[in-house]
């Protein structure tokens, strides 16, 4: 896809124009996983203001990513040091 290039993608009932590098279906990937977790979050509070459940799903997300992070950090560390230890 080249950077001028855009595609429509529908997250939680709104219609958004997209442009980015790469494959069209990863962007279309993206916007359903992030329509998915609008969706989720609306099914368990009470508000139907979009912003306050794209503001929630926003925190799930860097909250699963940030979680992600963290457990490959930290496995990467363990490898290093058994590599260290096997090297020694």
């Amino acid at each position: 896809m080249d950077t001028n290039d855009s595609i429509t993608v529908e997250i939680f009932g709104q219609t958004y124009n997209v442009r980015g590098e790469g494959d069209p279906n990863y962007l279309t990937e993206l916007a359903r996983f992030v329509d998915t977790r609008m969706r989720e979050v609306a099914a368990q509070v009470a508000t139907v203001d979009p912003v306050k459940i794209a503001i929630l799903a926003a925190l799930n997300i860097a909250d699963e990513f940030s979680r992600y992070r963290k457990q490959r950090d930290e496995k990467t560390e363990e490898l290093s040091q058994r590599l260290s230890r096997a090297i020694s």
